[in-house]
C-alpha cells in the first residue's frame, strides 16, 4: 500500500497566509456601509389669492372702493393690509409661492409698493379669467380675500353679483350663486380647492352654504344694512386672517375642489329688459327665459363662464 504524500510546511503556511488576507479584506456584517437614505423633497405649496374690495376690513361704502373719491386711498391701503396678513401667514406655514390677483373694478387697486415683497401681483383688466386670472393646476389652495355677498342679500356690505348695475342674479344649474361660488368653480376646474374666504358675516355664511362647512371663513365686519357695519379692530382683523390661513392650510389634505356637475346651465337675470335684449339678439344658442332673464348651457365650465361675462358686458348700464 502506497503512502499519501504529506503537504510541506511551506505549503501550509501559504494557505494560512492567503486565508488571513481574504478574511481581513472581507466586509463584516456589522461594518458594511448602508446606502445613504434619499431625502424626499416636499412638493411646492403654491397659494393663489383672489382679492376683492367690498369685503376688506373697514370698508362700508362705495367711496372707499372707487378711484377718484376722497376715501379710495384708505380703501386700497386696507386692501393691501388684509392681503399681506394672508400672505405672511401662508409663507410662515410653508408656502413656496403666493400669487395675488387684484380682482376689484379696474383691477388696479393694490399699489405694488404696499404688497408683501414675496407676493407676485396680477394687475389690470380685462383678463381671460377675470377675478381668477393666473390660477392653474399647480396651486395647492385658493384664498378669496375681501369678498362680498350676492346681489339681494340683506345686511351685507355693498352686496352685488359681478356687476351691480347690470346683474340681478346668476344661477348655476338652478342654484343662485354669489361671485365666490362662480369663482370657486373656476378653481375647481383646475383641481384647486378654495380653503379660505374673508369678508362680512353674510359672505362667510354663503361660503359655508356653497362650499361646505369645512371651508375656513373670517368675518371682519358685521353689516347693519348695505352701508354700515360693526368693524373688527384693524389689528385684530389681521390676526384673525392669519389664524384663518393657518386653520385652512391645516385642513388642506381633506378639502376637495368645488366641482359642479356638467352640463352647466347658466341663468342670468338683469335689472331691466333692455339689458337682456343685446345678448338675446347677438349671441347664438341663448334662451330668453323671460323679459329680463337669459339662459344657456355649456359643456365646459370655462366656456360657460366666458359666455356669461360676454352677456354681462353687452348689457347697457341701467
Amino acid at each position: 500500500m502506497s503512502r499519501r504524500p504529506q503537504p510541506s510546511r511551506s505549503h501550509a503556511a501559504c494557505a494560512v497566509l492567503i486565508a488571513f488576507v481574504l478574511l481581513s479584506h472581507a466586509p463584516s456584517a456589522a461594518g458594511q456601509s448602508k446606502p445613504a437614505a434619499k431625502s424626499v423633497a416636499k412638493p411646492p405649496l403654491k397659494i393663489f389669492i383672489s382679492v376683492d374690495m367690498e369685503g376688506i376690513s373697514n370698508i362700508v361704502h362705495g367711496d372707499q372702493t372707487t378711484p377718484g373719491t376722497a376715501e379710495y386711498a384708505d380703501g386700497r391701503k386696507w386692501m393691501a393690509q388684509d392681503v399681506n396678513a394672508a400672505v405672511e401667514a401662508a409663507l410662515a406655514a410653508g408656502a413656496t409661492e403666493v400669487v395675488v390677483n387684484d380682482s376689484h373694478g379696474s383691477m388696479r387697486n393694490i399699489d405694488p409698493d404696499d404688497l408683501h415683497p414675496r407676493a407676485v401681483l396680477i394687475s389690470g383688466s380685462p383678463k381671460p379669467l377675470s377675478m381668477m386670472q393666473g390660477i392653474d393646476g399647480s396651486f395647492a389652495a385658493c384664498f378669496l380675500i375681501g369678498y362680498h355677498a350676492k346681489a339681494g342679500t340683506a345686511d351685507a356690505i355693498l352686496d352685488h353679483t359681478i356687476s351691480g348695475s347690470v346683474v340681478r342674479h346668476v344661477k348655476l344649474n338652478g342654484v343662485e350663486m354669489p361671485e365666490l361660488g362662480l369663482n370657486a368653480a373656476i378653481a375647481g376646474y383646475y383641481g384647486v380647492p378654495v380653503v379660505l374666504v374673508t369678508g362680512d358675516t353674510a359672505v362667510c355664511r354663503q361660503a359655508g352654504e356653497v362650499l361646505g362647512q369645512d371651508v375656513a371663513t373670517v368675518a371682519v365686519k358685521e353689516a347693519y344694512g348695505r352701508l354700515a357695519a360693526k368693524l373688527v379692530p384693524m389689528a385684530e382683523a389681521r390676526r384673525m386672517i392669519a389664524d384663518g390661513v393657518r386653520a385652512a392650510l391645516g385642513r388642506l389634505p381633506g378639502l376637495k375642489p368645488f366641482k359642479p356637475a356638467p352640463p352647466y346651465r347658466f341663468e342670468l337675470g338683469y335689472h331691466v329688459s333692455a339689458q337682456a335684449d343685446m345678448g338675446a339678439m347677438l349671441l347664438p344658442k341663448i334662451e330668453r327665459v323671460d323679459a329680463r332673464t337669459l339662459a344657456f348651457v355649456a359643456d365646459d365650465y370655462i366656456d360657460g363662464f366666458r359666455t356669461l361675462r360676454a352677456l354681462i358686458s353687452l348689457a347697457p348700464a341701467r
